[in-house]
């Protein structure tokens, strides 16, 4: 029996398959083996000939049948690629080098649509630390966004990557907190990122969601369906996880006053001084700013 075989990889790859058996594969232009993420699919092909004679070689709608069999599959392949293509923004030596990897660029004026990617990014800045984004998309093994990469090290979750940099690097901008303001900036990311994050999530990726995904930053012919498609994927991932956290069982205008009572709170605590816990800059402030900048650059005015 003869068989007919498809193979969906990410990665450009030579698949060397002989009938009924499978041989190794490997990347092209690259003698590594490696382990292929996707699936294999095997059908038996001798039942498609009684179809395929039925459809007469000269018939219109099986012309039909195969262009838009072909265009649907460039389509797909385009679409994965372009999903899962590595975006580097400067090449740099990875020895000593902090690979931040994170979400493409959008088309607003926030950094990232990801309050998370942008408080990291932003703490690196404020640290001091160089690094390399890599806008891949990729999530860490842990199935999170940011991660970064260090000799070798991968190391996911704000909050765990900061702990590591500290450790490894020496940095500390809360050195100047007491016991007390450190527990204070504690309470204060808690509320933060548990709490108003979701309500901002919310006005992101289910309220205005049309106005969110016209802000993907994706380009080419196929951009408006990649946009749809990741929109709508991210929407559901929202609106899952928040009835798991427990807030999504609030109505809208539920959402917005807990919304509103927190950033009335974030305003009671800055004052009229120049950084959260005061003269100078700590850690919460790259947290406050990377929720605030979401609020103020892509929300709509009535609603932020």
């Amino acid at each position: 029996m003869h068989w007919g075989v498809g193979f969906s990889s990410s990665r450009p790859c030579a698949v060397d398959l002989g009938q009924n058996q499978s041989k190794s594969f490997g990347l092209c232009a690259s003698d590594d083996q490696y382990y292929l993420h996707g699936y294999i699919v095997a059908f038996p092909l001798q039942d498609c000939s009684g179809i395929m004679s039925g459809l007469g070689s000269d018939s219109w709608w099986r012309r039909t049948f195969y262009l838009t069999g072909g265009v649907l599959l460039a389509a797909t392949v385009y679409l994965i690629y372009e999903l899962l293509a590595i975006r580097k923004e400067q090449e740099m030596d990875s020895k000593d080098a902090i690979i931040l990897h994170q979400f493409s660029r959008p088309r607003s004026g926030v950094p990232s649509l990801s309050p998370f990617c942008l408080k990291m990014e932003t703490y690196l800045r404020m640290a001091g630390l160089p690094y390399q984004n890599h806008f891949d998309g990729r999530l860490s093994p842990q199935g999170k966004m940011p991660w970064i990469e260090y000799n070798s090290e991968q190391v996911s979750g704000t909050e765990v990557i900061i702990d590591f940099l500290e450790e490894q690097l020496g940095v500390n901008l809360n050195r100047s907190l007491t016991l007390q303001e450190r527990a204070v900036s504690h309470a204060i990311t808690s509320m933060v990122e548990e709490h108003l994050y979701w309500t901002i999530a919310y006005s992101q990726w289910v309220d205005n969601l049309e106005e969110t995904q016209e802000m993907l930053g994706f380009s080419g012919p196929l951009s408006d369906l990649q946009k749809w498609i990741l929109s709508r994927l991210t929407s559901g991932i929202v609106r899952r996880e928040m009835y798991g956290h427990g807030i999504g069982c609030f109505s809208r205008e539920e959402l917005y006053a807990l919304m509103e009572r927190d950033m009335h709170a974030l305003a009671t605590l800055l004052g009229d001084k120049k950084y959260i816990m005061g003269p100078k800059m700590s850690s919460v402030d790259a947290t406050v700013f990377g929720h605030l900048a979401q609020a103020m650059w892509t929300l709509p005015r009535d609603t932020a």
